[in-house]
């Protein structure tokens, strides 16, 4: 039987419409990966501490350590968001180990309610992977109305793994810094509402 003249222009077209649809697919997955990979990011940071991210810790440690360390606390408000916000107090002295509680002021200055997210590392970098927070203001997107206040608590401790890094041995002082960005209103969620991450009215 004669092959027909149409036929290799048939496979073809069917071979580059499967090249196609393969590179469609490749730009597709490429794509879904590139918004994944911020918040996998984060994740990993999270986790281990990376980049001066602290850990997010489920317990307190059973023991505390040998070393005493200065926590300073550095608070942040992005160009375009019209807050205040200032640590209660600009630093402890705190043992490795122990858990402690401290507490950000913030204010809405503005006419409106105001959604707004903290990002959050520790300087130095390396004394980040033993920076454990227990709870938090920056797990969850904070909301103030207009000329509202609150106060945030973030509840943490400084791993006395820390004393085994060689790295860490003259290191005296670290800093856990805080910066409030600006975002769109994503809720009902409110600071006070006694949902994770939400502060007391004042």
């Amino acid at each position: 039987m004669t092959a027909s003249p149409d036929q290799p222009r048939i496979r073809n077209a069917r071979r580059a419409g499967a090249i196609a649809a393969v590179a469609a697919g490749a730009s597709l997955a490429m794509l879904a990966l590139s918004f994944a990979a911020v918040p996998l990011y984060r994740l990993f940071c999270a986790s281990t501490g990376y980049g001066g991210v602290p850990r997010i810790a489920e317990v307190a440690p059973t023991h505390q350590g040998q070393r005493d360390l200065v926590v300073r606390f550095d608070a942040n408000v992005a160009p375009g968001l019209d807050w205040s916000f200032e640590p209660e107090t600009p630093q402890i002295t705190l043992r490795t180990g122990k858990t402690a509680t401290v507490f950000f002021k913030v204010a809405n200055r503005s006419d409106r309610a105001v959604s707004a997210q903290a990002m959050y590392n520790v300087g130095p970098d390396s004394a980040g992977a033993y920076f454990d927070k227990i709870s938090c203001f920056c797990f969850s997107e904070q909301k103030l109305d207009a000329h509202e206040s609150a106060e945030l608590p973030v509840v943490f401790f400084l791993d006395p793994a820390l004393e085994q890094d060689s790295g860490l041995k003259d290191v005296d002082t670290v800093t856990l810094s805080y910066t409030f960005f600006a975002s769109k209103p994503s809720g009902p969620l409110a600071v006070g509402d006694g949902k994770p991450g939400a502060g007391k009215p004042l």
